[in-house]
Parts: C-alpha cells; structure tokens; sequence
C-alpha cells in the first residue's frame, strides 16, 4: 500500500516543484517538501474543529503570563525581522519598483535568504493565535477572517522561501513586520490587564494599518505585473489575488466594527485584524 506521503514525494508534480526550486533553500526545515506543512494546516484544522468541543464543558485556560510573553516576544521577533530585511534590502541597494531575486551564494543574499524563511516560521508560530482562542473559550473570534488569513499566509510563504526567497517579495515581509510589531505590542499591553486599557485608545487605528499596508502591497504587485521586472508573474498574480481579497475581508470587518455600529463597544482581536 503506497501512502499519500509517498505519492507526494514521488509524483511527477513533486519533482517539478524540486526542479523550480530556490537551490539555497531547498532542503531548509519545512521547505523542501510540501508534506510538513500540509501536515500543519491538517492538525490546524482539527483543532480547529475538536478544540471547542473538547472545551465546551471546560473552564477557559488561564493563559495571562503565556499570552504577556508571546506577545511581547512576537514583538521582538517582528522587529528583527524589519531590521533584517531592511538591512538586506539596504546593503544589496534592492529596488522599490523592480528588485529580481538573488539567487546566489553571497553573504547578502544568502541573509535575505534566511530572514524570508524566519518570516515564513513566524506565520507557523501565529497559529497559536487560534489556540489561546480555543483555550481562553473566545470562540466567537475564530472567524472566517481568522481561519483565512492564517491558514492561506503559511501555503503563501512557503511558496515563497521555496522559490522566490527575496528579490520584490521583500517588501512584503518589511511592511508586515513592522505592523505586526505595533499590532503584538497592543496585544502585549492588552495582555497586562484592564489597568493598561486606557493606553490603547490607539485599537482602531490596528486595521486601518492593516488596510494601508495592503493596498501598498496591491499597488505595487499591479506595477510589477505590467512592468518589464525579472521577477515570476504567477507569483505576482498570487500575491495580488490575495492582497484584494483581505482589502475585502479587513474593509468589511472595519465597516461593521466601526462604521455601522459606532457605538457597540468593539474590541479588536488577533483574530479580527491580525495579518501573519
């Protein structure tokens, strides 16, 4: 009996997918097969599915230390992250309108190189974004916008450090950093308790940033579309797709929390507005 694991390795569709494949980061964890993370998204999913019913007679889990030292650390790993990529971008004199990616062994390319595959095992550490929801019992934050976003982000990404580990796809990651440095900053002080709420009147101000950072990722795949740039159309196609779909998501979920019901008192959590 052949196993669905030895089909995906040994299927013309695998082999192709190797012989595409960025040679620096081929056999980096979680990157040379797709089965890993294929695997992830599963469990994902069945926790997603099990969780609520396995806590449905329970108390929620009090997670305030563990929720204080995620946050904060997920601060400090996003600002690494911003750090290295500009940096990177900075020394190679990477372009804002056309930057083709560097497939070559230097020093340069290879750090660019490795703080992709960090941003990309950042998106796989978010998913315990869902978990705490699951355990704290806040199963109304496991929306559709959640699920979404944080399932479709590590498929994005390991797509990404598979093939395209640089280059434009660069920006993407230094945009997304910093917001998600001021995005856990809020959850890290939302996390200290109620004595920290009236330092976050800032909350609404989250998805408008979230928003902004992906019409500039919009427009800007939309130039490299139509622009002469060495850098894979189908992977600009992707990314375009997916940016317009979470302008859709996040602007219908900015309307109905502040728009429409501007006097309910809303709350903005990972789950609504956090892009990994």
């Amino acid at each position: 009996n052949t196993s669905v694991v030895s089909i995906l390795n040994n299927s013309l569709m695998n082999a192709l997918l190797k012989c595409l494949s960025d040679r620096r980061t081929n056999k980096w964890p979680l990157v040379s097969s797709p089965v890993p993370i294929i695997s992830i998204f599963l469990c994902y999913l069945l926790i997603i599915w099990v969780g609520p019913k396995l806590m449905a007679k329970r108390q929620p889990v009090y997670l305030k230390p563990v929720l204080i030292v995620y946050n904060f650390g997920m601060v400090c790993l996003s600002a690494y992250m911003f750090y290295e990529f500009t940096a990177s971008a900075w020394l190679a004199r990477y372009s804002l309108l056309c930057q083709p990616v560097d497939y070559s062994n230097s020093p340069n390319a290879m750090r660019m190189a490795r703080v992709c595959w960090w941003f990309y095992f950042s998106k796989v550490i978010e998913l315990s974004d869902t978990i705490f929801f699951i355990l704290r019992k806040k199963n109304s934050q496991l929306t559709f916008l959640h699920v979404y976003h944080h399932a479709t982000m590590i498929f994005n990404w390991w797509a990404g450090v598979k093939y395209v580990a640089g280059g434009q796809s660069f920006l993407i990651g230094l945009i997304n950093s910093l917001v998600h440095v001021v995005m856990y900053l809020y959850y890290g002080l939302a996390a200290l308790g109620p004595s920290m709420t009236k330092y976050l009147w800032w909350k609404r101000h989250l998805t408008s940033l979230q928003l902004l950072q992906f019409f500039i990722v919009t427009i800007h795949t939309t130039y490299n579309l139509f622009a002469d740039c060495d850098f894979p159309d189908s992977m600009n196609t992707v990314v375009l797709a997916y940016s317009i779909s979470l302008i859709v998501l996040f602007s219908n979920f900015y309307y109905r929390s502040y728009l429409v019901n501007m006097s309910a008192s809303i709350t903005p959590s990972c789950g609504q507005i956090c892009v990994n």
